[in-house]
């Protein structure tokens, strides 16, 4: 029998770092084997498994060393939406489906084909004996044909509709582009203004940061301190609620392109307004030849129209040709070849009651149409004369004004740091610049609103020929 020698703690010590060799060395036989027993083909199931932190890492990591997007302009952004926004395939559907409409309401019924077979059989009067024995049989083609004039009316309608679908894309693409491009330009405002609101909160820490390694000697310093702490605080704030606007601006300009909420943008330029500014009656002309609300309106109109001219042209019947063939045969043979009429006599139901709830309904349409004609022109003289409001404001302003504000804050940031400017002037100037800012692009951006809902009411460029 071998006798176990005593281990000393010296001896002890080395050999626990070499313990986990073995372990290592059986887990390595383990995996061999049951990679002989489950096959070759398992081998690449066998490293996913056992690598799941990398192959989660790899596409972060992608997307992390992904280049950046391409600069896109307003422009190029609004053509962008036009063309990948998912929403657009509804209303090119509507379209399909009102074009199938039409060609619905200019088919013929179909004809239709009635037989008769059956056993005729001559005899004699008073029981006399039979004469013969034979089959009888006939066959016709009926075709029914409309009123004179009621094809072409159902066609009218379903070319009403077709144009009603298309109006209806031109009206959302309008819609779209104008919303488009608000939004960019809003993502392009919240862009400048969390630089600036971050530039000055970066301003005020560093700034922080100097006096807080100082002593405040007296009250005087320490409310100082105070102050810029709290203006801090008050800037951070601002400067995530800029952030907020960013993300939400990309995340809805996202959902119009049809990408995913967190896809990257790069918007470049800036939005300009517009300084012509026609007169009122200019506007009102154009929105009444151009408006969509109108043009919908009257199409409906027009389309109520020839549901009366229907409906009084249907207390007219059908009239159905029938062409036949007889054949009998018994004790002689007979052949009969000729033509059936059917015609239903109007006699009870003169489609009256179709005939009012069709004038009734046009009587709607022409007060529908009478409605929103007042509410476009209230709507285009509300915005007209809020965008002659904005633009006299911007008149007052000089080109450089945002740039001459932001040259005073770093001015009072240099001066206050030598002690030649107090501190509720320094802040002040901080603050006002932010507010003077926000306030030029808030105009901008309301007089931006106002001009693309005055293209949308009026279907026209601002700057175009006809509006001047």
């Amino acid at each position: 029998m071998r006798r176990r020698l005593p281990v000393c703690p010296e001896a002890h010590a080395p050999r626990e770092r070499f313990e986990p060799l073995p372990k290592l060395i059986g887990f390595m036989k383990r995996i061999l084997m049951l990679l002989r027993i489950a096959g070759p083909l398992s081998l690449a199931a066998w490293l996913v498994a056992l690598t799941p932190a990398h192959a989660e890492e790899a596409p972060a990591a992608a997307r992390t060393n992904a280049p950046p997007p391409a600069a896109l302009t307003l422009d190029a952004l609004v053509s962008g939406v036009l063309t990948d926004n998912p929403e657009l395939e509804f209303y090119r559907g509507e379209i399909a489906a009102a074009q199938a409409g039409r060609k619905t309401a200019a088919q013929w019924a179909n004809p239709e084909l009635n037989g008769d077979v059956g056993s005729k059989r001559v005899w004699e009067r008073n029981s006399g004996p039979t004469l013969g024995d034979g089959v009888a049989w006939s066959v016709a083609v009926s075709q029914s044909f409309e009123w004179p004039g009621r094809i072409a009316l159902r066609k009218a309608i379903a070319n009403g509709q077709v144009a009603a679908a298309r109006l209806g894309l031109d009206q959302f693409q309008a819609a779209l582009a104008a919303r488009a491009r608000a939004l960019g330009y809003a993502y392009l405002v919240a862009q400048e203004k969390a630089v600036a609101t971050d530039e000055v909160a970066r301003r005020f820490q560093s700034l922080l940061e100097v006096l807080v390694q100082r002593d405040p000697a007296g009250i005087t310093p320490q409310l100082d301190q105070r102050i810029l702490e709290a203006t801090t605080l008050t800037l951070n704030r601002r400067a995530s609620q800029a952030a907020e606007e960013t993300q939400a601006a990309l995340i809805a300009l996202n959902q119009l392109r049809g990408q995913r909420p967190d896809a990257p943008l790069a918007l470049t330029g800036s939005v300009s307004v517009s300084t012509n500014s026609p007169p009122l009656n200019a506007f009102l002309a154009a929105a009444a030849t151009n408006n969509f609300e109108l043009r919908m309106r009257q199409l409906d109109l027009a389309q109520q129209g020839f549901q009366v001219q229907l409906a009084r042209n249907e207390r007219y019947p059908k009239i159905t040709l029938a062409p036949f063939y007889a054949s009998e045969r018994a004790n002689d043979e007979q052949r009969i070849v000729g033509v059936g009429v059917t015609l239903p006599l109007p006699l009870w139901n003169q489609n009256k009651g179709s005939i009012e709830t069709a004038h009734a309904r046009l009587l709607q349409a022409e007060a529908s149409y009478r409605v929103t004609s007042r509410q476009v022109e209230r709507e285009v003289a509300t915005h007209a004369l809020a965008l002659q409001t904005r633009l006299g404001e911007m008149a007052r302003w000089r080109g450089d004004s945002a740039a001459q504000f932001r040259d005073a804050a770093e001015l009072a940031d240099r001066h206050y740091r030598l002690g030649a400017v107090p501190v509720t002037t320094y802040v002040e100037m901080q603050t006002r610049y932010l507010d003077a800012l926000e306030a030029l692009l808030a105009t901008r951006g309301e007089a931006l609103e106002h001009q693309q809902q005055l293209e949308l009411l009026t279907g026209v460029k601002l700057d175009a020929a006809n509006l001047r």
